[in-house]
């Protein structure tokens, strides 16, 4: 059987863009940050300087918290990792999986009547999420018609 990996694709190449321009633009207020502060009882240091490059790389590395989300999966479970927490499940465990209309992105559903979100598969990758969705299901389906087959024996 096939080992599936899909990762999302608009979020991170904006995630990818952002975190630079971030670092470039606090580097360059950080430039700026000189002489008196407004009202002139204090000046403008290297520490405050290097502090706002500082922030910059820190909400760079936030941004980049955005591009984790991804699925793996094969024939036998499914590995999602969302922006925070991750999830190893037996296929046993799925009933199916969801892309509602206007959802935002896909989602497990359990038999124990939980809803998993699957942030890696999002609305806004279009026709890349529905391939998505629909390799999981085949997956899924898989391995329902190989328990089928199993308990027929």
């Amino acid at each position: 059987m096939s080992q599936i990996r899909l990762r999302p694709r608009r979020i991170r190449l904006v995630c990818w863009i952002a975190a630079p321009v971030l670092v470039v633009v606090f580097a360059l207020i950080a430039t700026t940050l000189t002489g008196p502060t407004g009202n002139g009882y204090g000046t403008f240091q290297r520490g405050d300087q290097l502090a706002m490059i500082g922030l910059g790389v820190i909400f760079a590395l936030g941004a980049l918290v955005f591009t984790r989300p991804r699925v793996d999966a094969d024939a036998r479970g499914i590995r999602v990792r969302n922006i925070i927490g991750s999830y190893e499940l037996p296929w046993e465990v799925v009933r199916g999986v969801r892309f509602d209309r206007g959802a935002p992105w896909a989602a497990l559903e359990l038999y124990d009547d939980d809803l998993l979100p699957v942030v890696a598969l999002q609305a806004a990758d279009k026709q890349l999420a529905v391939d998505g969705v629909r390799a999981l299901r085949r997956l899924h389906q898989a391995y329902l018609a190989d328990v089928a087959e199993r308990a027929a024996r």
